[in-house]
């Protein structure tokens, strides 16, 4: 070859080795970042779904009524003093607002309660009832976050009802303390045993923190029930539902939505939180939930 022909060849750069382990490094660091920020999404997006339950036996009244369900809160926040939460609950226009359970995992988390009490009781009659987890703290701590929200406005049920008027119509709310509280409570067979005598053939709405004992409340007679801690699942997929129960099992029935067994009707809540408990502190394809139910007269 002549010097002419070799001044004649295209000349090439040589490759600098360094440049293609950066740029994969690079995108790895992307994808890693992305994903984690999809997965505190998963944890903490909070959403809204919405549901009409069509219910027998429900009084012509109460046909619409709207209730925004708020469960297994475990003293997260929502924005500062929650506010994120109070707003979206306030764009609901709800007639009623009811709390199952689990609203706080530690005594300091009461600190929390009462600027949500006071904004939700602001909004629409409240209701709450007692979760596990407030039990696991003592009954100390329960009786002073009862307390706290009955200062704050929200009417705390525990093993008692109430009557609710609309539009000429009746119906019980009904409320139980979870399982873990005292031992010598009246049971919800026993209190549902004296909403009968005491307002025989009334609609009872009951309020209680566990999904899974729906079999109980059922055969008690309860029309409708309305409950959280099952988060969900933990893990929902596709055509199957919940992943993980709270006994650990897999597959368990009543983890989100509507179900019925007989008469009654269960709504679970997925809930707001996350708890403690490692294999059920996180969410996966199950996003936080503000639930709004709408009641209809079938």
């Amino acid at each position: 070859m002549t010097t002419t022909e070799r001044q004649g060849t295209p000349h090439r750069r040589p490759r600098r080795k360094g440049c293609r382990p950066l740029r994969l490094l690079l995108i790895l660091l992307a994808l890693a970042a992305g994903g984690a920020l999809w997965f505190r999404w998963q944890c903490w997006g909070l959403q809204t779904s919405r549901t009409e339950a069509a219910l027998g036996g429900l009084p012509a009244g109460f046909d619409g009524l709207k209730i925004v369900h708020l469960s297994d809160l475990h003293g997260h926040e929502y924005g500062e003093g929650n506010g994120e939460l109070l707003a979206l609950t306030a764009g609901q226009r709800p007639d009623l607002i009811v709390i199952t359970g689990d609203l706080i995992d530690q005594e300091s988390q009461l600190a929390m309660v009462p600027s949500l009490a006071k904004g939700l009781a602001a909004i629409a009659p409240s209701y709450y009832v007692t979760g596990n987890h407030e039990w696991a703290l003592g009954t100390g701590a329960v009786k002073k976050l009862k307390a706290l929200l009955a200062q704050c406005g929200v009417t705390v049920l525990s093993n008692q009802y109430e009557l609710l008027e609309r539009g000429g119509s009746q119906i019980a709310l009904a409320g139980v303390d979870d399982p873990n509280g005292y031992a010598d409570q009246t049971s919800p067979e026993e209190l549902r045993a004296r909403i009968g005598r005491e307002q025989p053939g009334l609609f009872t709405l009951l309020l209680a923190h566990r999904n899974d004992h729906f079999g109980e409340y059922a055969n008690a007679g309860y029309h409708f029930v309305m409950s959280g801690h099952g988060h969900g699942g933990i893990v929902r997929l596709p055509f199957v539902g919940g992943l993980v129960g709270t006994d650990r099992s897999f597959f368990p029935p009543w983890t989100a939505g509507l179900y019925a067994v007989g008469d009654s009707t269960l709504f679970v809540s997925r809930g707001l939180g996350n708890n403690t408990v490692p294999y059920r502190g996180f969410r996966l394809f199950n996003r936080p939930e503000l639930a709004i139910v709408t009641l209809r007269a079938a």
